[in-house]
């Protein structure tokens, strides 16, 4: 414990990167990124040196964890039908979502404060996600400033958007997303109002750290986040500004659309009706989505949101989903259901902790070969040839 409790003191600055010995310390078989097999072996490895109160802002859901266990759990409701005969000597995992291109349609959801995990942050994911060709969703939280992402990416990235409750706050962010060159705007509606991170606050009491580089305490001792030093507030007056509003109607899809020529998806639909009214209210896109888990409790994994979804869009936009995708197989299922793509949150948040961009680039590799193994075993040979014919029920 003594050990464990010294290299969780050494991760915790952000001017400090574990050196290789301290890293085999704490776990000898993951010494360099192509050491991990899987995306779990970065889970465990950065368990142990992640602080604790980093490692349950990335973990913790809400309550008991259930809707984010879920998430996961979900997938494994479907099967995959091998098929034979079939040429897959030339595998094309290339696909285009609304005039992106991406090597593979497994993107990088947004995570803020990724500078709690490692000095990297969000640069060091904008330049693995350069190196594999893949699309990159960066949170209003980032950690870096989003005209230095995108100049370390060399290529615009899409703007995850937290609506706050000041629509000119919201609409000098947007305006300067769309002028660093954004191509989208994911607005995040699945975190209405407050929630009740267990976990969380569980680990907050044995990390005795201070730690006002990622939050303030409020007027009752809790924990909240620090936005004033965050880079996409700099500018903004953050006394009484709130990440979100619970009086959000659809009127604000019509309001955000007349700020900016950016292609707006709607992150957080789960059900049908919802996927109807975004069309109807003009949205581009829909990434289906319940905030990793954390922010209802007792929800449904998003795999098995995304076929209501679907259904409620009718190929009018395209659909995309994020939370609990662990494995290639994952993602394949997802595509299969209807997602023209599919984001990973913690994951490469992991592969980040361990070994900055090194970790986020093997990450993808892990995630990518073993969904052209699946491509390969059911003889999908594109990205369209993914098809729900693909699937049994478990």
């Amino acid at each position: 414990m003594q050990r464990r409790a010294l290299l969780q003191w050494l991760a915790a600055s952000p001017a400090l990167t574990l050196p290789l010995a301290l890293r085999a310390a704490v776990d000898p078989g993951l010494t360099k990124p192509t050491d991990a097999l899987d995306v779990f072996d970065f889970e465990k490895a950065a368990s142990l040196i992640v602080p604790p109160a980093h490692w349950g802002y990335l973990q913790s859901g809400v309550d008991g964890n259930v809707t984010r266990d879920a998430n996961h759990s979900a997938y494994a409701k479907w099967k995959l039908i091998p098929r034979r005969f079939v040429d897959v000597s030339k595998i094309d995992m290339a696909t285009t979502v609304l005039g992106t291109a991406m090597s593979s349609p497994i993107m990088t959801s947004p995570i803020g404060g990724l500078r709690a995990l490692h000095v990297e942050a969000d640069i060091g994911v904008a330049r693995a996600t350069r190196a594999k060709k893949q699309n990159q969703i960066v949170s209003t939280q980032m950690s870096d400033g989003l005209e230095d992402i995108i100049e370390a990416r060399g290529a615009p990235v899409w703007f995850q958007l937290y609506t706050t409750n000041r629509i000119e706050a919201t609409r000098t962010m947007v305006q300067r997303a769309q002028r660093a060159g954004c191509a989208v705007v994911c607005v995040t509606v699945d975190l209405p109002a407050g929630r009740n991170t267990v976990t969380a606050s569980r680990l907050r009491r044995s990390d005795t750290r201070v730690c006002g580089n990622c939050h303030v305490t409020d007027a009752n001792g809790n924990p909240r986040q620090n936005i004033s030093i965050k880079p996409m507030f700099t500018g903004l007056d953050t006394n009484g500004l709130g990440l979100t509003s619970p009086s959000l109607s659809w009127d604000f899809i019509k309001r955000l659309k007349d700020m900016t020529t950016m292609k707006v998806v709607i992150k957080g639909i789960e059900a049908r009706e919802d996927a109807e009214l975004a069309v109807e209210n003009g949205a581009d896109g829909i990434l289906v989505s319940n905030h990793g888990g954390r922010a209802l409790e007792s929800g449904r994994g998003t795999i098995e949101s995304l076929p209501d979804v679907v259904q409620g869009a009718a190929g009018r936009i395209p659909v995309m989903v994020d939370g609990g995708i662990r494995r290639g197989t994952d993602a394949f299922k997802a595509l299969a259901l209807g997602a023209s793509a599919v984001g990973i949150g913690r994951p490469y948040a992991w592969g980040l902790s361990c070994f900055g961009q090194a970790g986020v680039e093997r990450v993808l590799d892990i995630l990518n070969l073993e969904l052209r193994l699946a491509m390969v075993g059911c003889g999908a040979r594109s990205i369209g040839e993914i098809r729900a014919g693909s699937l049994v029920p478990a």
